[in-house]
């Protein structure tokens, strides 16, 4: 329970700190949807969905009213859709009539956003994996909240070079499909090595298939409480610093498992995990790049950065931990760089580059996030860079992640605009050097050997 001197800082942090749960996501499964008829099976998703969902949308209002906290995002994850379509599913176009269904669920319920157009084929692809893969393009142009992901990569299997190479190829065809909106598509795909199976943030978020029929996970975010606090650590050592980071996760995290708790009790379902990211906001304090500065780096990007990362999101994992007994998802910190006010601005004066931050990637807890690039990069390249991302997730046993914008039209020094939450970026260059001939190998490249431990 909550004492009155923890009710009185939750306050202070909603109110001049820009504290805020992202989001109440309502995992479902789809499995027992499943039917080798397609309409037959897409009648069977929206039922599910609409009927599980209802009350989501309001409860979620209902908690924010009444507790005082705010909610931003109210979102639904579902079974990764390549597993369940695989029986009904011939071709592309079929998969995206399956898309159409979840936006269609997803706007009946009035959620935000929806995770789960995925396919997992971190060893190989199956038929209906690659055809979900190669309906990415139509499906996420003429859908307006569903979001997809697809797992190249683990730390046990390797990484399957073979979808890499394709998703190079598709990457550029959601940005040429999405052209008139800044190659927007591209944000709501993002691919994966060693993916979690409860992860609530878009857009790589989908109910794995190890989790119940429905699951309420949490993501709660605070780098303005965490920067705030750190005004009070100028000039102290290091164990100041981290006890100031770890007590502020601390806090964060409490109110993230005081909604979960809240929402699981109302809508009757099983309260999975809190996810204790620092997720920033495009707002002015509202930024991990700010939290890193304090930590003592001029820029973010400069020398230091990725040591100041790795520290924060160590303590920031340590705090939450003891704050929950069910942390799971991504948790730590996240570098999405147009959703970081300080990190565009460090993109835009030429300090944060792509390399840095695949430095940075290794320590923090995802990957290369939100990173508009040039609309001429070719396939390979983007292909060379997520098995680069791949390759840092399998060697280090970590999630990692690619969520990039080659934005069409658009080169180095514009500016693409995607909205809301995710922001506006500078584009920023990338290596020329050509990986085209490594790219076309076709196979896998095999797991590490430490990832022999039975």
């Amino acid at each position: 329970m909550l004492n009155i001197m923890e009710v009185h800082e939750t306050n202070q942090m909603i109110e001049q700190e820009k504290l805020d749960v992202r989001t109440i996501t309502m995992g479902i499964s789809l499995l027992d949807c499943v039917s080798d008829d397609l309409e037959t099976l897409c009648t069977n998703i929206y039922n599910k969905i609409t009927t599980k969902a209802k009350d989501l949308v309001a409860t979620g209002q209902a908690i924010s009213r009444d507790f005082g906290i705010p909610i931003v995002n109210k979102r639904i994850t579902v079974t990764p859709i390549s597993l369940v379509g695989a029986g009904a599913c011939k071709t592309p176009e079929d998969f995206v009539q399956i898309a159409h269904t979840l936006d269609k669920a997803a706007h009946t319920v009035g959620v935000d956003l929806l995770g789960g157009y995925s396919a997992l084929v971190s060893k190989s692809m199956t038929p209906a994996e690659e055809l979900l893969i190669r309906s990415l393009p139509q499906a996420l142009s003429e859908t307006e909240v569903v979001c997809s992901s697809v797992n190249v990569g683990s730390t046990k299997t390797g990484i399957d070079m073979n979808a890499v190479k394709l998703l190079g190829t598709i990457i550029k065809d959601i940005a040429k499909a999405t052209a008139d909106r800044d190659s927007y598509g591209c944000v709501k795909f993002v691919a994966f090595c060693n993916v979690p199976d409860d992860n609530p943030f878009m857009a790589g978020g989908f109910h794995g298939v190890t989790e119940g029929d429905t699951v309420i996970n949490v993501g709660v975010s605070g780098p303005g409480v965490v920067s705030r606090a750190l005004d009070a650590a100028k000039g102290k050592d290091f164990e100041f610093l981290c006890e100031t980071i770890k007590r502020t996760a601390f806090k964060i995290t409490r109110v993230g498992q005081l909604v979960a708790q809240e929402a699981s009790k109302r809508l009757g379902v099983p309260f999975g995990i809190i996810d204790l990211s620092l997720a920033p906001t495009p707002a002015v304090g509202d930024s991990v790049g700010e939290v890193l500065e304090k930590i003592g780096l001029e820029t973010v990007g400069g020398p230091g950065t990725t040591a100041a990362l790795a520290m924060l999101n160590d303590q920031v994992k340590k705090g939450g931990i003891m704050a929950s007994s069910y942390v799971g998802g991504l948790s730590g910190a996240f570098i999405p760089v147009s959703e970081d006010s300080n990190m565009i601005n460090a993109a835009a004066q030429g300090c944060l580059t792509i390399e840095k931050l695949e430095a940075m990637t290794c320590v923090c807890s995802v990957g290369l996030d939100m990173i508009a690039i040039p609309g001429s990069t070719s396939a390979a390249t983007i292909s060379g860079i997520i098995a680069d991302e791949a390759a840092i997730g399998m060697v280090n046993q970590k999630t990692t992640a690619v969520r990039i914008i080659p934005v069409e039209g658009k080169g180095v020094g514009e500016t693409a605009h995607f909205g809301g939450l995710m922001g506006y970026a500078p584009i920023i260059p990338v290596n020329q050097s050509s990986c085209e001939a490594f790219v076309n190998r076709s196979g896998r490249i095999p797991a590490p050997i430490h990832s022999f431990k039975n």
